[in-house]
């Protein structure tokens, strides 16, 4: 039996397999069908010499959130999938402080990608989109992240 796929969990696996995101401070508050929201705070670990937090910090933070969801969809297929990001894009809008959480609401899109792949048995691309807001809720920061997606071959 599989563990559950619950934010305690996840974050549990990111301490063992992803020690730099965890010391970072990265944390997966919430995951569902549609969306995954990850936090992390500027700190003295994740800043930059401009007072404000790392820019690569803030990247782990956004693939995360839509790595994590693709996770889910793959999980959900019950078929084995391959992924990996292929290309991103970043835009940043304000210094990044104080608590920042990064959310992706593309979960239909990855759906669509992962059954797509495995229905053809060809690989898939997708961008999606994961935002960073600071506690106003003012956009910090905004990533977009083009997965690729293929079904694995049994044997």
């Amino acid at each position: 039996m599989a563990l559950a796929f619950t934010p305690f969990w996840i974050n549990l696996y990111t301490a063992a397999k992803l020690p730099s995101a965890w010391l970072a401070g990265v944390r997966v508050h919430s995951l569902s069908n549609t969306e995954c929201e990850t936090r992390v705070r500027h700190r003295w670990i994740n800043q930059n010499p401009f007072q404000s937090m790392y820019f690569a910090v803030q990247a782990m933070a956004a693939e995360m959130s839509t790595g994590l969801l693709l996770i889910a969809k793959i999980r959900e297929s019950g078929q084995p999938v391959s992924m990996l990001v292929a290309n991103n894009r970043a835009h940043f809008s304000k210094k990044a402080r104080g608590r920042l959480r990064f959310r992706c609401t593309d979960g239909a899109a990855l759906e669509a990608a992962v059954r797509e792949a495995l229905a053809s048995g060809e690989g898939r691309t997708v961008w999606v989109r994961s935002e960073g807001r600071d506690e106003s809720g003012d956009l910090v920061s905004s990533f977009e992240f083009e997965w690729t997606v293929r079904g694995k071959k049994a044997g």
